[in-house]
């Protein structure tokens, strides 16, 4: 069994900002692939389903951003899992342009504080996470301002498409393993290209 985990705030106010892109990618996840709604369960709204074969749970953590390892952790915890190996986390990241994502195996958590809070509560740096860009905040701008703000238009469009990005990604990991899936989407070829 997985755990794919997609980062961001509940409620209204905070749908399609940046710092949502881990719910948006959990969202397009549960559509593509049907997956039911289990209901609320470990500070989350999650459902249960079957992608490339595998049991998967995918999970929105409820607590907001910078407790979300608290949801993570019972998930964990309850279903006996290794997050190490059996669990992916999708969530924003300043340092790409929107349109790009980056998969990686294990790391620190680069200033993000749902992930710092994450690898606080598990005690470990080293598990899968898909990163989604959303764009350096402008010169003189307030981090959480930005973060919580909206994509112009233009900007949504790329973002969309690496919202379908990721989604293929979480496909190709369980399908072929992290390895493949980094050497496909962290190589040159996947950057967004200028006009």
């Amino acid at each position: 069994m997985l755990l794919i985990a997609g980062l961001g705030n509940p409620g209204k106010q905070y749908e399609k900002t940046r710092h949502n892109m881990g719910f948006d990618v959990v969202d397009e996840l549960i559509d593509r692939h049907e997956i039911p709604q289990a209901g609320i369960a470990h500070k989350a709204l999650y459902g249960k389903g079957i992608i490339g074969g595998e049991k998967v749970i995918v999970e929105k953590p409820l607590t907001y951003m910078n407790l979300s390892g608290e949801s993570v952790r019972e998930f964990i915890d309850y279903y006996k899992m290794d997050p190490e190996t059996e669990m992916i986390v999708i969530y924003d990241d300043i340092d790409l342009e929107p349109g790009q994502i980056r998969i990686r195996k294990k790391g620190s958590a680069g200033g993000h504080n749902g992930i710092k809070n994450i690898i606080a509560q598990l005690g470990t740096q080293n598990f899968y996470r898909i990163k989604v860009g959303v764009g350096a905040k402008p010169k003189g701008w307030d981090l959480a301002d930005y973060v919580l703000g909206r994509f112009s238009s233009k900007e949504r469009e790329v973002v969309d498409a690496a919202i379908q990005d990721a989604v293929d990604a979480v496909e190709m990991i369980i399908e072929k393993g992290i390895d493949a899936a980094m050497n496909h989407y962290n190589g040159s070829g996947k950057k967004k290209k200028e006009e």
